[in-house]
């Protein structure tokens, strides 16, 4: 299915890139083609980035095997950021063809790397629910709203499963939403790893330091005006 909605997503844009981009064009159909052009980078690819950061990458952000990949998925987002920060500038048709088709080669990337290696990996990760994070991806595309559980007690989950499944919850937080995780010890290395990946993005509050159980109240830190 997520094949299908990037596929789609990859069509209309490599489309819309096309019209903008046809010299043969009046100028003034070839400014509206750019404006539509714009406003379909600006709501669709965006909300597609944010859907796959916020569900797939968050959860392979937690597990050391795909850390790195989402560091460099990250950055291609970046990029992809950058370009349609360009096309918005742009006051040629040069470069609005060049930020245009940079757009396209960037998320043609991204959607192989995604496909051909995130997916495989997180489908054999221990403890991720592979079908569950794209019915995430979809609710979110579909302008949804993720359930989040107040408590995550992970005491009874095998160590090698615990990070990816709690940076899927902390994934479904919206900013300001928060949750409680329950722990048999102090969980000063997930910390680490939550600021390595979210640096001072979130909060940290303990709520019982042991010696038998740890609370710690993980929350999205609201995003600032």
């Amino acid at each position: 299915m997520l094949r299908d909605r990037g596929d789609e997503l990859l069509a209309e844009l490599a489309a819309k890139v096309a019209l903008a981009t046809e010299l043969q064009l009046r100028l003034v159909d070839r400014e509206e083609a750019r404006e539509t052009l714009i406003d379909f980078c600006t709501h669709r690819v965006v909300r597609h980035l944010l859907a796959t950061d916020r569900v797939l990458y968050s959860v392979a952000a937690g597990a050391a095997e795909t850390r790195l990949l989402v560091r460099a998925l990250r950055a291609q987002h970046d990029l992809v950021a950058a370009r349609i920060a360009d096309l918005k500038r742009a006051d040629s048709s040069a470069e609005i063809a060049a930020s245009a088709h940079a757009l396209v080669g960037l998320l043609e990337v991204c959607h192989h790397v995604e496909q051909e290696v995130l997916l495989p990996a997180l489908a054999v990760l221990p403890g991720v629910d592979l079908s569950a994070l794209v019915d995430d991806v979809e609710t979110l595309l579909a302008g949804g709203a993720l359930d989040t559980p107040e408590v995550l007690d992970v005491r009874e989950i095998p160590h090698g499963r615990r990070h990816p499944r709690i940076f899927g919850i902390y994934a479904r937080l919206a900013p300001g939403e928060s949750f409680v995780l329950v722990n048999n010890h102090d969980p000063k290395p997930l910390r680490r790893e939550f600021q390595a990946t979210y640096p001072d993005q979130f909060g940290w509050d303990y709520l019982e330091a042991g010696p038998d159980r740890w609370q710690v109240r993980i929350g999205r830190l609201p995003v600032e005006a």
